[in-house]
């Protein structure tokens, strides 16, 4: 297990440095009540006081509802800032509007929400001199599980290189607030949507193959081919040519 105390300090003062050499005046991030936000927002309000969460619900029931209580809670317990931005309306209306030329795909309508949220994220940010933290952990990162130019779009990120087994355990040695840590991770895509049913393996397993490389051959192959297939999601836009 990691040193916690040590990860905070080193983490805080990542921050700071961060905003410092960006000359930004403080944080935006996506507060959803998972978590990843949970733990990212916590370690922002830390090495600043100017940090602004954003609940951003959007068509999925659950975004009002459990998210939404789960979001407050971190935010409460740790002073900071939250506003909500409802994006229902927005996604219907470019929903509507791109679908009336190309009938949308399942996972390109469900994708839009994650855009909208960073497009908000970043508007938001640019109007307040800020920086928008990134909440994506090193297990969802491997997966290439993430939105490309959603949630995977950010200025900085403090916890890229964690597990979601060592988030859990960073959350734990914060105190965050019980009902984040016991539900079971859901992007908040759609209705009864979870991140290990979607991907077909846990958290568990694939952070054992990250870290120790534990996994049997079935396994092993399907991971290095998500992980191989979906390289395109953490790498740079491909050019014609390169322009220093």
């Amino acid at each position: 297990m990691r040193n916690y105390a040590q990860e905070l300090e080193d983490r805080v003062a990542y921050i700071r440095d961060v905003l410092r050499k960006a000359g930004a005046k403080g944080v935006v991030y996506g507060n959803s009540g998972g978590k990843d936000c949970a733990l990212v927002g916590i370690l922002c309000k830390k090495a600043t006081p100017n940090v602004l969460g954003v609940t951003m619900p959007c068509q999925s029931k659950r975004n009002y509802a459990s998210d939404m209580e789960d979001a407050l809670a971190v935010a409460r317990q740790f002073d900071i800032e939250t506003v909500s931005v409802d994006l229902t309306a927005a996604k219907e209306a470019l929903a509507g509007a791109v679908g009336a030329v190309q009938p949308l795909a399942p996972m390109a309508d469900a994708n839009m929400n994650p855009r909208l949220r960073m497009t908000t994220l970043y508007s938001i940010a640019q109007s307040r001199g800020a920086l928008v933290a990134g909440t994506g952990n090193r297990s969802e990162v491997f997966m290439g599980y993430f939105t490309k130019w959603g949630d995977g779009a950010y200025d900085f990120n403090p916890i890229a290189d964690l597990t979601v087994t060592e988030i859990y355990e960073f959350l734990r040695y914060l105190e965050a607030p019980a009902s984040i840590i016991a539900k079971k991770p859901s992007a908040g895509l759609y209705e009864g949507q979870t991140d290990e049913e979607e991907m077909g393996v846990s958290y568990e397993i694939i952070d054992k193959f990250i870290l120790y490389g534990l996994a049997d051959d079935a396994v092993c192959e399907k991971l290095t081919q998500v992980n191989r297939a979906t390289a395109h999601k953490r790498e740079l836009p491909s050019v014609y040519k390169h322009i220093d």
